[in-house]
């Protein structure tokens, strides 16, 4: 994707979500599932950035933390409104809640259970305009037949309940609930991925073309890296609730710097049976979040770890220009990414 791309729209700052372990009787804190781990990232307005990695690994935590509906433990958000004023959201001070809410707006994974199968679909894509106080009477239902024509349905669907529909108009009207208070930034929460393959390509097509038209901006949830490369400009691998790699979707693919990555990548099925297997299986289990191994969390499992590895937490640093990784030895490892 070759978009241009504007000025920062969301500013991640250490963002931590901690679930405390509980025992005894009492119920008494005995520690902590490290789901987001002191993460940091930027977001530029029009732009896409992905969050991958394996289940488990807290993107979609991540996603709903920076919403709210998940409280976060530590770190803000900052968020650039329409009028360029900054707000800031941390653990301390919410009181910019509601306002940010009107910006910010999620797309499920399951169209069958996202949906409330005693609304119709008039009802789902009116609630967060009714909810807001935004509108109401014949403007409200005029909004509604806007939003479903965007979205490829039509306004004569919206008395139907959603039984009636298939698993990707279910998806475009929970599109169309996402976008009907013109939000700046959506969350995209494994969008397609309980979708069949063709339907899949017409939302991620739709998705890129309300994207333009709209301006939109993506921060997208999946493992499925083959989406990821199609949607994406930049990406970010998450590991254990760390990011240890985030890059340009080309370069990430072609040159990963960190070996988790690759080893994602090498997971990627290619279409040509005259390419072998490019690497093994990535052996051993992923670490445990609430007691996680000292230095970096992937030297159980990395086929390259030293001494330093296990105890030592490598800090992300900028490889290339756009380019960063949490790997001692990134610039010594010469790692294979997805063959063209």
């Amino acid at each position: 994707m070759t978009t241009e791309l504007g000025e920062t729209l969301l500013d991640v700052k250490n963002l931590q979500v901690y679930f405390p372990l509980t025992a005894g009787i009492w119920r008494r804190t005995v520690g902590h599932v490290r789901a987001v781990d002191d993460i940091s990232f930027e977001l530029a307005e029009g732009e896409t950035l992905s969050l991958v990695g394996e289940s488990g690994c807290g993107k979609t935590t991540t996603g709903r933390a920076i919403m709210r509906a998940v409280e976060p433990t530590g770190g803000e958000v900052t968020f650039r409104m329409p009028d360029g004023r900054q707000l800031l959201s941390t653990p301390e001070d919410d009181s910019n809640r509601k306002e940010l809410r009107q910006e910010m707006q999620i797309m499920f994974q399951d169209p069958f259970a996202s949906l409330n199968p005693r609304m119709t679909v008039f009802d789902i894509v009116a609630d967060p305009m009714r909810v807001n106080r935004l509108a109401s009477g014949r403007e409200l239902e005029d909004r509604v037949s806007e939003m479903l024509r965007l979205v490829g349905l039509a306004p004569e669907y919206m008395r139907r309940f959603p039984h009636a529909f298939s698993g990707g108009q279910r998806q475009r009207i929970g599109i169309a609930r996402a976008l009907v208070m013109n939000p700046r930034l959506v969350i995209a929460d494994e969008p397609v991925s309980a979708l069949d393959v063709s339907v899949q390509a017409q939302i991620l097509n739709l998705m890129q073309d309300l994207q333009q038209d709209l301006g939109l901006t993506y921060l997208f949830i999946s493992h499925d890296l083959s989406v990821v490369q199609y949607i994406s400009h930049r990406v970010a691998v998450m590991y254990v609730g760390k990011i240890v790699e985030t890059a340009p979707t080309e370069k990430l693919f072609t040159e990963p710097k960190h070996p988790y990555t690759q080893a994602l990548l090498s997971a990627v099925p290619i279409p040509n049976p005259e390419i072998a297997n490019r690497t093994a299986p990535l052996q051993g289990e992923v670490a445990d979040p609430a007691n996680p191994p000292s230095g970096c969390y992937f030297h159980p499992r990395c086929p390259f770890a030293q001494e330093i590895c296990r105890t030592t937490e490598p800090l992300m640093r900028e490889i290339t220009e756009g380019h960063s990784t949490a790997c001692h030895f990134a610039e010594d490892l010469e790692l294979p990414g997805v063959p063209e």
